[in-house]
């Protein structure tokens, strides 16, 4: 595996477990209600998410309410998911070999 492509797997997978982790949190935000504060996976989750929400917010204007800040680290980790995945498909299009394609050329699958 090229360093190219392994670098573009990995933001991928970090991107995803950075989804899951801002998901996670919203999941525990309505089920654990007012308890939340003492459950100790939602304050794992809070830590971990800390640098994404704080990236969102150096980005977004103050406009944007405080509470809305998960919803836009959502929507921009999802887009260095797509970018990513773009990155992965056209690495992967230009030597195929390199994904572990392999082209066969008696016209088989």
């Amino acid at each position: 595996m090229q360093t190219g492509l392994l670098l573009v797997v990995i933001l991928k997978s970090l991107a995803e477990l950075a989804a899951m982790f801002i998901l996670g949190q919203g999941i525990l935000y309505v089920l654990a209600a007012r308890n939340r504060e003492t459950n100790t996976f939602y304050q794992l989750f809070r830590v971990i998410t800390r640098p994404l929400y704080a990236a969102a917010r150096f980005i977004t204007p103050r406009a944007i309410l405080d509470r809305h800040i998960p919803y836009v680290a959502l929507v921009l980790v999802f887009w260095v998911w797509v970018f990513a995945t773009y990155m992965k498909i056209d690495i992967c299009r230009s030597d195929p070999l390199q994904c572990g394609q392999v082209e066969t050329t008696d016209g088989r699958d």
